[in-house]
């Protein structure tokens, strides 16, 4: 789900407002309608919510259930942070 580049854009976008349907199809450059399927997947996954505001629906991120996932990377970010510290030690002992 999170695979898909638009629908990562889309939360990127939501990081820092709430934004109708119309900003997020402007800044992402595609159809009403595609913006609109990647957002009923984003909102059956639970990482995004709509509010109506007169005619307009607002969408806003929930960032809750993203605490999974990143739960789930602590380990992986762990064996890359070793493998970058074992790399600087190994670039710094290397002769000028």
């Amino acid at each position: 789900m999170l695979a898909e580049p638009n629908r990562r854009r889309i939360l990127d976008l939501l990081l820092g407002a709430e934004r109708p349907v119309g900003e997020l199809v402007a800044a992402l450059g595609v159809s009403q309608p595609t913006v609109s399927k990647h957002l009923k997947v984003l909102r059956e996954a639970g990482l995004v919510e709509a509010t109506v505001d007169a005619q307009r629906r607002l969408y806003r991120l929930r960032p809750e259930p993203l605490q999974g996932i990143d739960d789930w990377l602590t380990p992986y970010r762990r064996a890359w942070r070793d493998r970058l510290d074992a790399l600087e030690r190994h670039l710094d002992d290397l002769p000028d």
